[in-house]
């Protein structure tokens, strides 16, 4: 089934990205080829991943928030929070004269009691909490008229419903302070007993505790800032499935399922371990999924720096940061301003979390091979001027029309 086109604005689109990606679903539209695409303009040669950039929610969020904007220009517009983790996005959103109620931490920045039924409040990609929605209705305002949570994080939530009603207890692998999370864990909550394990690390915590490791009474020092209201570990541990924020790493939610349902055969036995352990691997989203994919064969491809381009914010992105900077220099960057010279790069240390600047960045090799990428909010107009800023830097390169001249299509649908 093709993928529904959605309405973006014209300047989100790109000339160089767009034709790649054109090419590489005229000559692949099953999407099961996950080689990158190369652009070899001689001196540098950028490879670029199968998949990336804006997915199916992102799209989804944008097509609906702008079209609310244009539509309601006599009311006032309102944002729970940023709608996806994309500076250039909310600038524009914020240039439009859109307000965010909360910061993506949840520091309030305009009242409860400000809002008025007349009001439009738009829910973001990440979804939002049932308490949330509850202060909304009692405002007079519908959160579900202009909600653009995406669909696979309300599968989450579907599924998180289903597992609590089979009796078993929620565990969300995410970080605690996301607003994915949040909402899921207050979706959770309401249907089964609901815990948050941030990593493998926390995952062994509460491993050590259902197979009595560590004391129960450890679970409420190690877990009570996010697990559910009356949580009883020595009864809500007995059975259990796992979901995730859907930017997680794929393959570690993958591998904190496996670990648990080892500690349930661990506590319970191979023969019984089915009555405690809940299998949830639908959950995972595809887009998550295929990105990450793609990133993976991207490394294996070879490359002698990495550039990721998006948000600081943005999980998924820090995730293809993770991957990449395992295997050579990547540099993390929202956009072409941060490359400042051949001699410096201003980028995000996802470790120390602060932006920092790194001199001596660009290797003297010569043919230069960098892979290029960006995460699920990240427009590919600004792929396209990240490309074309380093592309400057190179001397005797060729041109661009007849570098990218084999992925163009003659009548793209």
């Amino acid at each position: 089934m093709a993928r529904r086109a959605f309405e973006v604005p014209d300047y989100y689109k790109s000339n160089i990205v767009g034709a790649v990606k054109r090419g590489r679903a005229a000559s692949d539209p099953r999407r099961r080829d996950f080689s990158p695409a190369l652009l070899d303009f001689g001196s540098v040669r950028f490879r670029i991943p199968r998949h990336f950039g804006f997915c199916y929610g992102v799209e989804n969020a944008i097509e609906i928030a702008y079209r609310t904007v244009a539509e309601h220009s006599d009311k006032r517009v309102f944002l729970l929070s940023e709608m996806i983790h994309n500076p250039t996005v909310n600038a524009d959103l914020l240039g439009m004269g859109v307000q965010f109620i909360m910061t993506t931490g949840g520091e309030q920045l305009v009242p409860w009691d400000e809002l008025t039924s007349d009001d439009i409040v738009i829910v973001p990609a990440f979804g939002t909490t049932l308490e949330i929605q509850e202060m909304l209705e009692e405002r007079g305002i519908d959160p579900y008229s202009f909600d653009t949570t995406c669909p696979f994080v309300q599968k989450v939530w579907n599924r998180s419903e289903k597992i609590g009603e089979s009796g078993h207890t929620v565990v969300v692998h995410g970080k605690p302070r996301h607003e994915e999370t949040r909402a899921t864990f207050s979706h959770s909550s309401q249907a089964a007993p609901t815990v948050v394990v941030r990593d493998m690390e926390e995952t062994e915590l509460l491993i050590g505790i259902i197979t009595g490791t560590y004391p129960i009474e450890k679970f409420e020092e190690w877990f009570g800032g996010q697990s559910s209201e009356g949580f009883d570990p020595g009864r809500d541990l007995e059975r259990i499935g796992v979901v995730n924020q859907t930017t997680m790493l794929a393959t570690e939610t993958q591998a904190i399922a496996d670990r648990l349902r080892r500690g349930m055969i661990e506590r319970y036995g191979e023969e019984s371990v089915d009555q405690h352990f809940a299998d949830t691997r639908d959950t995972l989203c595809y887009a998550t999924n295929e990105n990450q994919t793609a990133t993976i064969e991207l490394i294996k491809s070879g490359g002698d720096i990495g550039i990721v381009v998006g948000g600081y914010n943005s999980s998924n992105t820090s995730h293809l940061v993770e991957l990449c900077e395992e295997e050579m220099p990547t540099y993390f960057i929202k956009g072409p301003e941060e490359i400042l010279s051949e001699g410096t790069i201003r980028h995000f240390d996802l470790h120390s979390h602060v932006v920092v600047e790194t001199n001596a960045w660009l290797p003297e090799k010569r043919p230069l091979d960098i892979l290029l990428t960006s995460g699920a909010s990240c427009p590919d107009a600004l792929v396209d001027e990240v490309l074309l800023q380093l592309l400057g830097m190179f001397d005797g390169a060729k041109a661009l029309d007849e570098v990218i001249k084999p992925y163009i299509v003659s009548n793209p649908a």
